[in-house]
């Protein structure tokens, strides 16, 4: 075994806590949602699909969230950027397809560091980043 330590990184209980915060919040406004919680290296912590919440949104609040580990952002601040014409027009198809850039992904941070991230989806865009906001201020 190597010495050294892994990157420290959100805990299993610090994910399950924004989960449930952000499931709250989808309670609240009547939409339930799939919600992801990714560690510092984009590997997914924790998920939760509440019940009515679409089957085909998993994918997009895992990949929601593992976009906003990798580019350090809320996934949001990429949709001018990934436009036809924007400097970045096509980023959505690196990665394997992985990468979603629209709102509802955002980093999770402690102490300045970035720990992980929340991915949410179902709602409108405007629903994930509210539930994902709700999520996010939990941690």
């Amino acid at each position: 075994m190597a010495d050294g330590t892994v990157l420290e990184t959100i805990t299993l209980e610090e994910a399950q806590r924004v989960i449930a915060a952000a499931a709250k919040k989808a309670t609240e406004i009547g939409q339930p949602m799939d919600v992801a919680v990714v560690d510092a290296g984009g590997n997914l912590k924790a998920h939760a699909r509440m019940d009515g919440a679409n089957i085909g949104s998993i994918t997009i609040a895992i990949n929601k969230a593992y976009t906003s580990i990798a580019f350090q952002c809320e996934t949001g601040h990429l949709q001018e950027a990934t436009r036809p014409h924007g400097p970045i027009y096509g980023l959505n198809d690196a990665h394997g397809g992985r990468l979603v850039v629209f709102p509802g992904g955002i980093p999770l941070v402690r102490d300045g560091k970035i720990m992980g991230a929340i991915g949410v989806s179902t709602g409108t865009i405007e629903q994930d980043q509210e539930v994902a906001t709700a999520g996010a201020g939990a941690y």
